[in-house]
Parts: structure tokens; C-alpha cells; sequence
């Protein structure tokens, strides 16, 4: 072998170390969001059914999707590796005070958060969080099919929705509602018993708040409801809106 091509031998082994060893760049890393599913009050047996609904998503959507119900992962530098953090059914007190603050500041970074039903049953004592989520629980008749009137099909939540979308559920009523969310869709309350919040009784938003984003949906009580093609459509449109997809 001439001294030409051992020069060129060599300058492409060391080329090729360089690149190995070359940190990947941040726009290959796959996007990934955290479930959190902590509870402290009602557990809702529909937990395992709807980690494994938005597991499918991720894989089916290229998104990496994460579990937990340790509150111990709401430290900033863990929770800024997550596009969305998704609070899934959680109930009542499920972060300390440090733990309230390091989630606040990663909605201020930029970050998502998605709230699915029991969301708003979780942390009243914290007025920052209310405003979050949107809304807090108050109270619900039982199960039963009611009407969901889709009010804004401008969403990539609801543009495939019907107008009038049937369905079962939970149907939640709620206090301390935010006054700058976007309603995506309200509870006909002529259609069911039970409901108490009148004419316009939100159950799925978003808005822009503290920085981030958040999607809140009420639906989800039900095993059945991450069986169902639209509600998992849905829930991913909300989950994409998070990420700032």
C-alpha cells in the first residue's frame, strides 16, 4: 500500500471515531411524554387499560411514552427530557411542594401538559395547578350515554369528531372553571341526568398557560372509553397539542 492511500486510510478511520463519538443532535432524539398516574384518593381501574391505549399511540405516532406514578420524577432536569406530561386519572395530593414547583417550571420552559378525567380531582390546595387543569371536580351522577356537542372542530382534538358525538361515560361536573379556556366541546345536559353546570358545561379544552400549553379531557372513566377508535383519536390530538406537534 502507497503512502497516499494510507493517508487516506487514516484520515477516514479518524473521521469515522469522530462521528461515532459525535453526541446526537437534539432534533434526532425522539419526542417523549411522562404518564403520571399517581392517586391518593379513588383509583380508577381504568389506569392500566389507558397507559396501554397511549402506549399504542406512541408507537403507532413515532412519540416515546413513559410511566410513572412516582412523584419523585417531578425534578426539573427529569421532566425537561418530556415534551408533554400527561396526568392520567391521578387523584388528590400527588406532588410535595418542591415537586410543584420543579412541574411549574417546566410548563414555564415551553413544555405540555394533558389532563384525562380524574386530572381535576387532583391537588385543590394548589391555586396554580387550578388554573393548569382548567377546572376542579364537582361531583358526577352515574355512568350513562350522554350527548357531547362539539363547539370547535378547528382542533387537531376534534376536526374529525361528530357534531353530536354519543357516547358513555363518567360525566363529570366541575368548579372553579378557568375563564380563558378554549372550550372544544360541552355536555348536553338535556341528554343525560345529572349534570349541574347548565347550558354550557365544558368537558374538553385547551389554552396556553404559565408559558406551556394544556389539553384537559373529561372522558376516560371507562375501560371501554381507550377502546373507542374516536376517544383515542381524541386523546391523541390533545396529547400532539401538548407536545407543540
Amino acid at each position: 500500500m502507497n503512502a497516499a492511500w494510507c493517508r487516506l486510510l487514516f484520515v477516514g478511520l479518524l473521521l469515522g471515531c469522530r462521528e461515532k463519538d459525535a453526541p446526537v443532535p437534539e432534533a434526532a432524539v425522539r419526542p417523549a411524554v411522562l404518564v403520571f398516574s399517581k392517586t391518593n384518593g379513588f383509583h380508577h381501574a381504568s389506569i392500566p387499560v389507558g397507559i396501554r391505549a397511549i402506549q399504542q399511540l406512541g408507537r403507532e405516532n413515532k412519540f416515546r411514552v413513559d410511566t410513572t406514578t412516582n412523584a419523585g420524577k417531578f425534578r426539573l432536569d427529569t421532566l425537561r427530557k418530556y415534551q408533554a406530561v400527561v396526568f392520567l386519572s391521578t387523584t388528590q395530593d400527588v406532588l410535595d411542594a418542591t415537586q410543584q414547583t420543579a412541574f411549574e417550571q417546566y410548563i414555564r420552559l415551553g413544555r405540555g401538559f394533558v389532563g384525562i378525567h380524574a386530572a381535576t380531582d387532583t391537588e385543590y390546595n394548589w391555586p396554580w395547578y387550578n388554573g393548569l387543569v382548567g377546572a376542579y371536580f364537582n361531583g358526577h351522577p352515574a355512568v350513562q350515554q350522554a350527548t357531547v356537542r362539539v363547539t370547535d372542530k378547528t382542533h387537531t382534538a376534534t376536526s374529525f369528531l361528530p357534531d353530536s358525538w354519543v357516547r358513555t361515560d363518567e360525566w363529570y361536573n366541575f368548579r372553579n372553571i378557568a375563564p380563558d379556556l378554549h372550550v372544544l366541546a360541552t355536555l348536553d345536559e338535556t341528554t343525560y341526568t345529572g349534570g349541574t353546570n347548565g347550558a354550557t358545561h365544558p368537558i374538553a379544552w385547551y389554552h396556553s398557560y404559565g408559558g406551556g400549553r394544556a389539553f384537559y379531557t373529561a372522558g376516560g372513566h371507562t375501560d371501554d372509553s381507550f377502546r373507542e377508535p374516536l376517544f383515542v383519536r381524541h386523546l391523541l390530538g390533545g396529547i400532539r397539542y401538548a407536545m407543540g406537534q
